[in-house]
C-alpha cells in the first residue's frame, strides 16, 4: 500500500491532481487538495506518482507503508 499525503498550506488550487486522479484528489470550496483516500495500491502508483509530479506547489507526495 502506498500513503498519500498533502499539505493544503502549500497548495495553491491548480487542480492538476484532480487531472491525474480524480478518484484520489479533490479541490475544495477554499482551493485546497483533498485527499480522499488516503491509501492506493501498488497497482495504482504510476497514475498517482504522476499527480504528485504535476503539482507545481509539491503539495502532495506519496509515502510507503
Amino acid at each position: 500500500m502506498i500513503k498519500i499525503a498533502a499539505d493544503i498550506g502549500k497548495c495553491e488550487g491548480y487542480a492538476n491532481c484532480v487531472v491525474a486522479a480524480a478518484d484520489v484528489y479533490d479541490i475544495d470550496d477554499d482551493g485546497h487538495v483533498v485527499v480522499l483516500r488516503s491509501t492506493v495500491d501498488d497497482s495504482e502508483r504510476s497514475r498517482v506518482a504522476e499527480a504528485v509530479r504535476s503539482c507545481p506547489a509539491a503539495a502532495i507526495w506519496l509515502e510507503e507503508e
